[in-house]
C-alpha cells in the first residue's frame, strides 16, 4: 500500500464503490438476444433494479491519499446475476480505473466465463485492457489470447487468439485439439454477435491444412444470422463433381431465405431458393430450382434426363394452426418432367414416390376429424411411363371417428365415417403369370361409410376377461369407372358390378374371451395368455364385384390375427362367422433375459369366405386366409443381458406346416461392436401379382476400433437371383465438436432408371462452425 493516510473503512461503504464500479462495467457485457430482439435491446445487458451487491474479502481498504478503494485476498463479487473473482480488486477515483488483479475469473447470468491475470477498465468500462485471458461460453467454445482490448464498451480485440470447440485433452490438457483456429486477432463485436477471426490458420490435429484472410462465425448467443454458409460436394456418375455454395439471408424475425448455386463439372450450375416464413399461428417454405443442362447426353438415351436441358421444380410447404384444436396446411411441388428432383437429389423431394397433399384436421377430447386431397408424383426417368397417370388423383379423402361421453348399457359406444372420392385418367392394369390385376379402373368413384360399434368388458373374479363387441356398418358408392378390360380388349372374367351406384351393409356380434395367467418362481415372472375370439356376420355383399382401391396391402400375420375385419380399408369387408385363436406369452428373467411370444390360426366357421372370393387385385389370394383353416401365424423373440436379440416373424403352411412369409433378425450390440443381420422370405402369390419367391438378407455392422473412430457397413443380398442389391462401407469420427463420416454406396435397380448407380458421400461437420458435406446429407451408418 502506498504511503499515505488510510484507514479501514466500512465493508458498506467498499461496497458501495466497488458496487458502482461494476455496474458499470456489467452493464457493458452484451447480452443473449431471440429472433425478434432489436439493436438497442442487444447493446446492453442492465442489471435489474433493485439488485444487491455481495462482496467477500479478506481485507477492504481505502487509501485517502491516492484515493483508491482496495478490496484483498479472495475477493469475491456477486451483482445482478454477475459473479467475479480475484486476489485483489482496487478502484481509483482519480484515475477512473478499476483493476482486478490475480487469476481474474467472470461468470456471466447466461453461463459464459472470463479468465484472465489481470483486467484494467476505464471509469466508464467501455475501454479496457486484460492480459493472458480465456473466454468459455455456455457452449462449451473457446478463446484463449496472450491480450485483450475492450473499445467502445462491444467490441473485444484479442491478440495472437486461439478459437476451438473442442474440450481439452483429459489426460494431456496442453495437446492440441482435434481442430482449432489460430488467428492474429480475434474481434468479438456485442452489436453483431459475431466472432471475427483475422488471418486465420485452421489445424486439424495440430497441423496446419488451411489459411484463410478471415472468418466471420455467430457467438453462441446468435440463433440466425445471414452469411455464406459452409460448402457442399457431391460426385456421381454423370453429374461429375458438384460443388454447392449457400447463403443464408435474414430478412426479418420472422423471415429469411436461403440460396444456393452448384456447380457440375458434367451439367453446368443448378440455382436453388429456400424462403421461409413464420406466422404468428404457422409457417410456410417456399423452394424453387432450376438448371440448363450442358451435357444431357451422359444420361441413358431415351429417359428424360437425356432429353431435358432446362428443368426446374416449385415446391410449397404449409401449416397453420387455426385453434388449438383445428390444423390446416399443404405439401405440394411441380416439376417440368417426371425426374428432377430425384436425379439432382433436392432435399426431401427425391423420392420416387412423392405425395402431393392438402389437409383439415381437428382433434378433439373425444373426437378425430381428418381431410385430405392427394397428388401422387412417381419420379421415373422414363419420360413415356404412365405410372402417374395410373396413380388416383384423391379429392378428398374424410376420416371422422368419435366416442360417446357417457357409457351406452355400461360400454362405449364409437363411431366411424369414412368419405372417399377419386378420379384416375388412366387404368392401372398388368398381367402376372396369365392372372390380370386391374389395381385402378379409368374413371371416377365415391364412397361414403359410416359404422357404429358398441363393447364392454367383463372382468370375472377369477381373472376371466370376456369382451362382447356389437357393430353395425353401412357403404354407398357412386361408380363412374371404365368396365375393367384386359390389354387384349378382354374383360375381366370376375362378376363386377357395371352399375352407377350400389350399396351395402354388415352386421357383426362378437366375443372375446382371454385369460392372463400369471406364474412367478424365484427369479422370473411369465405371463400366458389364451386368447379366443368369434365374430358373427352375413355374408359379404358384392363381395369382389366392386373397385377395391384402399385394401390392396393387405398381410395376414401375428399383428392382425386378432384384427376383427383384417382387410388393410373399407373397400373389402370381412363377412361370414369367423373365429381367431391363439396365446400371447410374455417372461421375465432377473438374469436380465426377456421373452415374447404369439401364436395362432384363424378358423372360417360358416358363411362365404371374403378371402376366397376374387376381386379385381386377388387380394386374398395366397394370403394364407383363403382356406376355411388358417396358415398358422406367430412371432417371438428374445432379448439377452449380453447384447444379443433374436426376433422372428412367420406364418406356416396350415397343412404341412412349410414357411410361408416371415423373417428372421438377429442383433448383437456392446461399446465397441454392433451388428445386425435380417433374414426375409416371401413365397410366390401368382394371383396377387408375385410369380416368384423372393429371399433376401440383409445386414449391417459398425466396429470401433479407436476412441472415436468407426467402420461401418452392409449389403443387401437377393439370394433367388444371387445378387447384391445394395451395398455400403464407409468410416466415422465423432467426439465433442467433429463429426466426420464418409461413405461409398452401390445400389443396383433394373427396375429404375437413375443419375447413377454408386454414389460416394462424406460429410465434415465442426461444431459453431459449420458443415463441408459431398454428396447426401444422409448416409448409412
Amino acid at each position: 500500500m502506498a504511503v499515505g493516510d488510510r484507514k479501514y473503512i466500512s465493508k458498506q461503504s467498499v461496497a458501495l464503490l466497488v458496487g458502482a464500479a461494476l455496474c458499470s462495467y456489467f452493464g457493458s457485457v452484451p447480452a443473449s438476444y431471440g429472433q425478434a430482439s432489436t439493436p438497442e435491446q442487444n447493446i446492453e445487458n442492465k442489471i435489474p433494479e433493485g439488485a444487491k451487491l455481495l462482496l467477500s474479502a479478506n481485507e477492504l481498504v481505502y487509501n485517502r491519499d491516492a484515493e483508491i478503494v482496495s478490496a484483498v485476498g479472495g475477493v469475491q463479487i456477486n451483482y445482478g446475476g454477475y459473479k467475479m473473482v480475484a486476489q485483489k480488486v482496487e478502484y481509483n477515483q482519480k484515475t477512473g480505473r478499476m483493476t482486478a488483479i490475480g487469476n481474474v475469473e467472470m461468470v456471466s447470468p447466461d453461463g459464459n466465463r472470463i479468465y484472465a491475470d489481470n483486467l484494467d477498465v476505464t471509469d466508464n468500462f467501455a475501454d479496457g485492457f486484460l492480459n493472458s485471458l480465456r473466454i468459455e461460453t455456455s457452449d462449451n467454445t473457446r478463446i484463449v489470447a496472450e491480450s485483450g482490448e475492450r473499445v467502445g464498451g462491444t467490441k473485444m480485440i484479442l491478440n495472437k487468439g486461439v478459437y476451438t470447440a473442442c474440450l481439452p485433452c483429459a489426460e494431456d490438457p496442453k495437446r492440441a485439439p482435434f481442430w482449432q483456429v489460430k488467428a492474429k486477432r480475434v474481434i468479438q463485436n456485442g452489436e453483431t454477435h459475431t466472432i471475427r477471426l483475422e488471418r486465420a490458420r485452421f489445424e486439424l490435429l495440430g497441423y496446419p491444412i488451411a489459411f484463410v484472410p478471415f472468418i466471420e462465425v455467430p457467438d453462441n448467443t446468435v440463433k440466425r444470422k445471414s452469411g455464406f454458409l459452409f460448402p457442399t460436394m457431391s460426385l456421381s456418375q454423370n453429374l461429375g463433381f458438384g460443388l454447392s455454395i449457400p447463403y443464408y439471408y435474414v430478412i426479418s424475425p420472422s423471415m429469411d431465405a436461403t440460396v444456393t448455386a452448384t456447380g457440375y463439372t458434367a451439367q453446368g450450375f443448378l440455382v436453388e431458393g429456400e424462403f421461409r416464413q413464420r406466422f404468428e399461428n404457422g409457417t410456410h417454405i417456399l423452394r424453387v430450382a432450376g438448371i440448363d443442362q450442358a451435357n444431357p447426353g451422359n444420361f441413358s438415351s431415351g429417359t428424360s434426363d437425356a432429353e431435358a436441358e432446362q428443368r426446374g421444380m416449385v415446391a410449397s410447404k404449409a401449416e397453420f394452426r387455426i385453434n388449438p384444436r383445428w390444423t390446416f396446411g399443404w405439401d405440394v411441388m411441380m416439376q417440368s418432367d417426371n425426374n428432377f428432383s430425384k436425379t439432382y437429389k433436392l432435399r426431401g423431394l427425391s423420392g420416387t414416390d412423392r405425395t402431393n397433399q392438402i389437409y383439415l384436421t381437428g382433434l378433439g377430447k373425444r373426437n378425430y376429424f381428418d381431410m385430405r386431397a392427394f397428388y401422387f408424383d412417381v419420379q421415373d426417368a422414363d419420360r413415356t411411363n404412365t405410372a402417374e397417370k395410373q396413380q388416383a388423383i384423391v379429392y378428398p379423402s374424410l376420416d371422422y371417428h368419435y366416442v360417446a361421453p357417457q357409457p351406452l348399457a355400461g360400454g362405449e359406444l364409437s363411431a366411424d365415417v369414412n368419405l372417399t372420392n377419386i378420379s384416375r385418367t388412366h387404368d392401372d392394369f398388368y398381367t402376372v403369370d396369365g392372372f390380370d390385376r386391374f389395381r385402378g379402373l379409368k374413371g371416377q368413384t365415391s364412397r361414403l361409410t359410416a359404422e357404429l360399434q358398441w363393447k364392454r368388458t367383463y372382468v370375472t373374479p377369477t381373472g376371466l376377461v370376456i369382451t362382447p363387441l356389437l357393430a353395425a356398418r353401412g357403404d354407398a358408392f357412386a361408380l363412374n369407372m371404365d368396365s375393367p378390360v384386359n390389354a387384349n380388349g378382354v374383360p375381366y372374367a370376375g362378376n363386377y358390378l357395371d352399375d352407377n351406384s350400389a350399396t351395402r351393409s354388415m352386421f357383426t356380434a362378437g366375443l372375446e374371451v382371454r385369460y392372463p395367467i400369471l406364474m412367478t418362481t424365484d427369479n422370473s415372472t411369465h405371463i400366458l395368455e389364451p386368447i379366443a375370439q368369434i365374430y358373427a356376420r352375413p355374408d359379404e355383399q358384392l363381395a369382389g364385384r366392386l373397385p377395391n382401391e384402399d385394401a390392396q396391402s393387405f398381410v395376414f400375420d401375428a399383428t392382425s390375427l386378432f384384427d376383427r375385419d383384417k382387410f388393410s380399408g373399407y373397400d373389402r369387408i370381412e363377412g361370414g362367422t369367423r373365429a381367431n385363436l391363439g396365446v400371447q406369452y410374455t417372461g421375465t428373467f432377473d438374469s436380465g433375459y426377456k421373452l415374447h411370444g404369439i401364436f395362432g390360426q384363424s378358423y372360417q366357421i360358416a358363411g362365404q369366405n371374403s378371402f376366397a372370393t376374387d376381386d379385381l387385385v386377388n387380394v386374398g389370394a395366397d394370403s394364407g386366409l383363403e382356406t376355411d383353416r388358417s396358415d398358422y401365424v406367430g412371432l417371438g423373440g428374445v432379448e439377452t443381458p449380453y447384447g444379443v436379440s433374436v426376433a422372428a416373424s412367420y406364418r406356416l403352411d396350415e397343412k404341412d406346416f412349410e414357411f410361408r412369409r416371415g423373417d428372421l433378425t438377429t442383433a448383437y450390440q456392446n461399446d465397441t461392436f454392433q451388428t445386425q443381420v435380417t433374414y426375409t422370405h416371401l413365397s410366390a402369390q401368382p394371383a396377387y401379382g408375385f410369380a416368384e419367391d423372393n429371399d433376401e438378407i440383409q445386414t449391417s455392422s459398425r466396429v470401433k476400433f479407436k476412441d472415436y473412430w468407426s467402420i461401418f457397413g452392409g449389403i443387401a443380398w437377393d439370394l433367388n437371383n444371387d445378387v447384391i442389391s445394395r451395398r455400403t462401407l464407409g468410416l466415422s469420427y465423432e467426439d465433442e465438436c467433429t463429426i466426420f463420416t464418409i461413405a461409398y454406396t452401390d445400389s443396383r435397380d433394373s427396375e429404375d432408371e437413375s443419375a447413377s448407380d454408386w454414389t460416394i458421400g462424406a460429410r465434415l461437420t465442426f461444431r459453431t462452425l459449420g458443415d463441408i458435406k459431398i454428396g447426401s446429407d444422409s448416409l448409412s451408418n
